[in-house]
């Protein structure tokens, strides 16, 4: 299974997981709480995000803009090591092409040889695969915490932004339309920063925001407002860390060179047979 294709799948799976987990607990959270996730992790949230409201001018809003920003600067070297990861597996991606027509046969004895063939190019490379969805699931604990205090913290369930109730479904769908644009646009960057694309990469660019939308109609307009801005700070990331412009003029450079370096051979070569 294709690692696109893998990562697909559990983002998936991570959605299915915050729609069954965040139903587990209806009753408000408070420092008395005896669950030891109500008692120190969403009460905690919801008492970080009403204190970051209270120190920018009590708009509970805002306070989870920040609560946002602050998650994705904490896990940024986590996401730049996870792109850097990326681009060195997506440069070697010919060579496991190689291995796999090498090792095609798909007795136990040609596979487990491709296994330790392709395991042995990622350690060589210093590619780490699971670097991949590292940063997403760390965001799950942050994300649960996030929803389960909005519904189970009174101040969180009435707060306002804008037009909205962060209780409650945008009622416009204004934020779930935005979060799957910005899921969409850090999609299609990413893919276009590849050296090779596949119709893996396009239906994974499509499926992701897809979900997003689905999912941000019906939660808490409190969570789309955390969707826009991850998704918007992921955008902004991408384009600094991939951006598909400089990356494709980089990869024209060097395949440049090397056909000029392969014509130098050839000019060498055919001034030594006259000689």
């Amino acid at each position: 299974m294709k690692k696109s294709t893998k990562r697909l799948l559990l983002s998936l799976g991570i959605l299915t997981l915050v729609l069954v987990l965040s139903a587990c607990g209806t009753s408000t959270v408070t420092k008395a709480s005896t669950n030891p996730w109500d008692r120190y992790v969403i009460y905690n949230a919801a008492q970080f995000v009403l204190w970051l409201a209270k120190i920018s001018g009590g708009n509970v809003g805002v306070g989870i803009i920040l609560f946002t920003l602050i998650i994705r600067i904490l896990i940024f070297p986590l996401s730049y090591y996870q792109i850097k990861s990326m681009s060195k597996q997506q440069a070697i991606a010919p060579q496991l092409k190689e291995l796999q027509k090498k090792y095609s046969s798909k007795d136990t004895e040609t596979q487990q040889k491709l296994r330790e063939e392709t395991q042995k190019l990622y350690a060589e490379s210093g590619v780490n695969p699971m670097m991949g969805c590292l940063p997403l699931l760390v965001q799950m604990p942050f994300l649960l915490a996030l929803y389960q205090a909005i519904y189970r913290t009174p101040a969180l369930k009435v707060g306002k932004f804008l037009w909205m109730n962060l209780g409650q479904p945008d009622p416009y769908f204004v934020m779930p339309i935005l979060a799957a644009l910005f899921t969409l646009a850090t999609s299609v960057v990413s893919t276009l920063a590849q050296p090779t694309r596949t119709s893996t990469n396009w239906i994974m660019a499509a499926v992701s925001p897809l979900m997003i939308l689905f999912v941000a109609f019906t939660f808490p307009s409190a969570l789309s407002i955390y969707w826009v801005v991850t998704n918007a700070f992921s955008l902004a990331q991408t384009f600094m860390l991939q951006n598909p412009i400089k990356m494709k003029k980089e990869r024209d450079e060097k395949a440049q060179a090397e056909k000029d370096r392969e014509k130098a051979l050839r000019k060498a070569y055919k001034r030594a047979l006259k000689k």
